[in-house]
């Protein structure tokens, strides 16, 4: 009799861990934003290795801008249309706060690009623009899935490798297949944690 009670309430905390672990996962981001984030990454590439850019600075760091802002019209404007038509968030600010846990790591690699645009350091931008949004998936340790985790990792990897050996800033393929690689995995996480 003392077991079946035991039993009842080990049943009853696995299910209080299960509804406080469904409350603290953030649902905010669209994998298929962030997937097709990855893909403007490799367009980039791509258009940067096909067509006839200027081979200068500005002409990259434009092509390189573009992607950016397509990948935040994708993932930001994906994090308002949660916030404001999903019926559980009921536009919660509080349901924001993870994304708002990223903005440190963003702002610092902001400053640094433009630090290191300022000094002509070129060759260091797409090693230190890995290596921080690596870093920005360390902020998510608690309300995304640990594999993006993972993915974190493997940005702040290739970040290294690049500042330390590939820091080619006319190449496009190290910074184009990084980033597809990384944010379509991390679209693929998201996508099967939203169908959990």
């Amino acid at each position: 009799m003392i077991a079946n009670h035991i039993h009842d309430a080990l049943g009853q905390v696995r299910k209080m861990q299960e509804l406080i672990l469904a409350k603290r996962n953030f649902c905010g981001y669209s994998g298929t934003a962030r997937a097709l984030g990855g893909v403007s990454a490799l367009a980039g590439a791509v258009f940067i290795y096909c067509l006839p850019v200027v081979h200068n600075p500005n002409s990259y760091l434009l092509v390189w801008g573009i992607v950016l802002c397509i990948s935040l019209i994708l993932n930001y404007g994906a994090l308002c249309w949660w916030f404001f038509f999903d019926r559980e968030v009921k536009r919660d600010m509080r349901k924001l706060l993870p994304a708002v846990d990223a903005l440190p790591a963003l702002g610092v690699g902001a400053i640094l690009t433009v630090a290191l645009v300022f000094n002509h350091q070129y060759g260091l931008l797409f090693g230190t623009w890995m290596t921080l949004y690596g870093l920005v998936h360390f902020s998510y340790r608690t309300s995304l899935p640990g594999a993006n985790c993972v993915v974190g990792l493997f940005y702040m990897l290739c970040g290294a490798v690049s500042l330390f050996g590939f820091n080619d800033f006319y190449n496009p393929w190290p910074m184009g297949i990084t980033f597809f690689i990384g944010e379509f995995l991390g679209g693929l996480i998201l996508r099967r944690n939203s169908n959990a």
